[in-house]
């Protein structure tokens, strides 16, 4: 299981996800779940991914493999004119490697599946998050849905609904994901630590803040530490039951 976040504020996009693979409790690794694609100035690409690890990295490595392969004929993802291109290239990637992996009559529901959050942004046009679905289709995110999750989903999204402001600050965005997340590793022991957080400020076109938050780091002890106080007290302030 894993948990990934995209998020889009007026400054730009801003990225997180956990890094915990696990095949059983006894089988527990730590793999990177984004992946950048940047040329300075012109473009950067974003991808994050769920589900099974075989087909999340075969559909990355894919993608990665062709951006370097100058004889290869395929599209690349430092070559295709818009963010929509992009996400099209991303999904009929997704269904290539699905469709190679699986046993004749197998679906991309099965034990292939994978999902996947893709933003970034291409001169010439605005900052755009998509999430991609097994199957290679796709949604992009509106002013109604301002962030997309895959993974395990459930515990950290009433946070981000209940605080989430298109004005916030990159620090407010931070300590909010921040908290949807803590809340997500307390609750299912599959979700871990690092966290890898990424900023890509709008017509930037490069990487902006780009950081790796491990168990050590003191602002993310502050704000776990400061949620769990926080919640404690507010319920100690509640009514109590009449009668």
């Amino acid at each position: 299981m894993t948990y990934c976040v995209g998020l889009k504020i007026d400054r730009g996009l801003v990225f997180m996800s956990d890094t915990r693979t696990n095949a059983g409790m006894d089988s527990i690794s730590t793999f990177k779940k984004m992946h950048i694609w940047e040329q300075p100035g012109e473009r950067v690409i974003v991808l994050m991914s769920a589900g099974n690890l075989a087909t999340t990295q075969a559909v990355v490595s894919l993608l990665d493999e062709r951006t370097k392969a100058v004889a290869d004929r395929h599209a690349t993802l430092l070559e295709t004119p818009s963010m929509y291109q992009t996400v099209r290239l991303v999904g009929d990637t997704v269904k290539e490697v699905i469709a190679s992996s699986s046993p004749a009559g197998e679906k991309a529901d099965s034990y292939f599946n994978a999902s996947f959050i893709l933003g970034g942004q291409i001169k010439g046009s605005e900052p755009r998050l998509f999430m991609i679905y097994p199957e290679g289709n796709f949604i992009e995110s509106t002013d109604d849905t301002p962030f997309f999750q895959i993974g395990e989903t459930k515990y950290g999204k009433p946070i981000i609904i209940r605080a989430y402001e298109k004005t916030m600050s990159l620090a407010e965005t931070v300590k909010l994901l921040l908290v949807s997340f803590d809340s997500t590793l307390k609750s299912n022991l599959s979700v871990g630590l690092p966290l890898d957080l990424l900023f890509l400020e709008q017509d930037a076109f490069k990487v902006g803040l780009k950081k790796r938050i491990g168990q050590d780091d003191q602002y993310y002890r502050t704000i776990s530490d400061g949620w769990s106080n926080a919640l404690k007290t507010a319920f100690a302030s509640l009514p109590d039951f009449p009668g």
